[in-house]
């Protein structure tokens, strides 16, 4: 009974995780703004992973003795660091900056990253320039690649 509520395997599904976390359930069911959890899109190039201490806040009360919330607080006292997998891809020749995307563009994050409230494991992306490309010429953004991304 449960294949059929998560679905077929392997189908739009995106990496296992060490920690298993849901942006359904965060984003979707809480519906916890993307910004609380992600610090930096609208004052850098990076949107930055999570610190693990910013997870209790709420973790500290809710569901605080769940085995999978119990293994991440012991990684936060250990000072282990947990090795998430990559969902996202930009290749390194691109400078890929969120801030003028989201401060002057007014861009929704699900513009480019997609219904994660709907997901409970992102799905992989590797982001091409035909993307970008499509994207700003409907916008009338600049093309230029040099000035644009590739610096």
């Amino acid at each position: 009974m449960l294949f059929y509520y998560y679905g077929f395997p392997h189908q739009d599904i995106g990496p296992e995780q060490p920690i298993p976390f849901s942006h359904r359930v965060h984003a979707g069911t809480k519906q916890i703004a993307c910004r609380f959890c992600h610090p930096f899109p609208d004052h850098g190039p990076r949107s930055g992973l999570p610190e693990m201490s910013k997870c209790f806040f709420c973790h500290d009360y809710v569901i605080p003795t769940h085995p999978e919330i119990m293994k991440e607080k012991q990684t936060l006292t250990t000072g282990m660091p947990i090795l998430w997998k990559r969902v996202f891809y930009v290749p390194d020749y691109v400078q890929f900056n969120h801030q003028p995307h989201l401060r002057w563009a007014e861009l929704a994050c699900s513009e480019c990253h997609g219904l994660v409230e709907a997901q409970d494991r992102l799905v992989r992306r590797q982001f091409k320039m035909g993307f970008c490309i499509d994207c700003h010429q409907q916008l009338g953004a600049q093309t230029d690649c040099w000035l644009a991304c590739h610096h």
